[in-house]
């Protein structure tokens, strides 16, 4: 099963679902794709909203994610070792405001945490270098974070 996130962001992102729809893909796809989602799909249940612990369980359940670049659905999975192919809205598109979501996404392709998919780019591609992708183990730094934000206030 695939699991695809894309936040509850009021931008539709179209272009991303337009791609898997596309796809050779053809496993079972479930999408959580936000309260302003209208897409009408062949091949993929569209959820507009999943609660926490179904979530958990779906990204459990799942053999690895697709996601738009928002930092808590490229870190969620992640944490909980799952393989992640992560597409940055853009704001050409008025996916999203602006393009921060670009350098979220490389980053963490950068890293070798997920694998990023690209505009322009073959879905299918990406999906066959998933399968044989060995992700970095992710880790926090949110502990480090916390202390030095603690004696910055403590000055």
């Amino acid at each position: 099963m695939i699991l695809v996130t894309l936040g509850t962001q009021s931008q539709k992102f179209y272009r991303l679902l337009d791609a898997i729809e596309n796809s050779n893909i053809d496993d079972e796809i479930i999408v959580q794709a936000g309260g302003s989602c209208n897409y009408k799909s062949k091949k993929m249940k569209i959820l507009k909203f999943i609660n926490y612990d179904e979530m958990a369980k779906l990204i459990e359940k799942s053999d690895f994610i697709i996601t738009h670049g928002g930092t808590g659905s490229i870190i969620t999975p992640i944490q909980h070792n799952k393989k992640v192919i992560a597409c940055a809205r853009l704001e050409k598109y008025k996916e999203h405001i602006n393009n921060h979501q670009m350098e979220i996404v490389s980053i963490f392709a950068d890293l070798g945490y997920i694998l990023e998919f690209k505009e322009g780019e073959n879905l299918d591609s990406v999906v066959a270098k998933i399968k044989k992708f060995k992700p970095q183990k992710y880790v926090s730094n949110q502990e480090n974070f916390i202390k030095l934000l603690k004696e910055e206030i403590d000055k």
